[in-house]
């Protein structure tokens, strides 16, 4: 019985979105998106037509869109060129998505290795919500704080005093073991 009480439920990617989801439309300006993003403070876009996902457009994808400051010094000129441009020829077309029963390590692993910065969640191919590295941090602050923390009990039997004469071995962080 004290096996199961200590099984936790494994965290998948339903319990840590975020459902309320701003996204833009294929045919919306990227100074639509950009304006978006800097009102909610977000970093990317879903970009949907009939509640499909087709794409994600990041401040990055509108960043890289703009002209160089030396090819335009106005506002105003940037604004109308910024008015000018579609958000579907910016965005990425092949957008990786997830469950919203993946696993959150898993969701975590897809993050990391095609270095992005959130994940779309569709259920029944319809955008439900999406999964970014804020969520993910979230879940790692409310795991840091329910459990107690392995290196404060690995240091309670240590000395505070170092040994003298180097008798232990500094430990390597961040390095295999050779």
């Amino acid at each position: 019985m004290a096996k199961n009480m200590n099984k936790r439920k494994k965290p998948v990617v339903g319990d840590w979105m975020s459902e309320a989801v701003l996204a833009v439309e294929t045919f919306d300006t990227i100074n639509v998106a950009r304006q978006l993003m800097a009102k909610h403070r977000i970093n990317q876009l879903p970009v949907v037509e009939d509640d499909r996902i087709v794409g994600i457009v990041t401040d990055r994808d509108i960043r890289d869109a703009y002209p160089t400051s030396m090819a335009i010094n106005r506002g105003e000129a940037i604004d109308r060129f910024a008015d000018s441009i579609a958000v579907d020829e910016v965005m990425t077309h092949n957008v990786l998505t997830v469950q919203p029963d993946t696993s959150l390590l898993a969701a975590v692993a897809s993050l990391r290795k095609h270095r992005i910065g959130s994940l779309p969640v569709v259920k029944q191919q319809k955008l439900v919500g999406i999964i970014t590295r804020s969520d993910i941090l979230e879940f790692v602050l409310s795991e840091a704080s329910a459990a107690p923390r392995a290196a404060e009990r690995r240091r309670a039997g240590r000395s505070k005093v170092p040994r003298k004469n180097n008798q232990r071995k500094p430990r390597r962080y961040g390095a295999a073991k050779r």
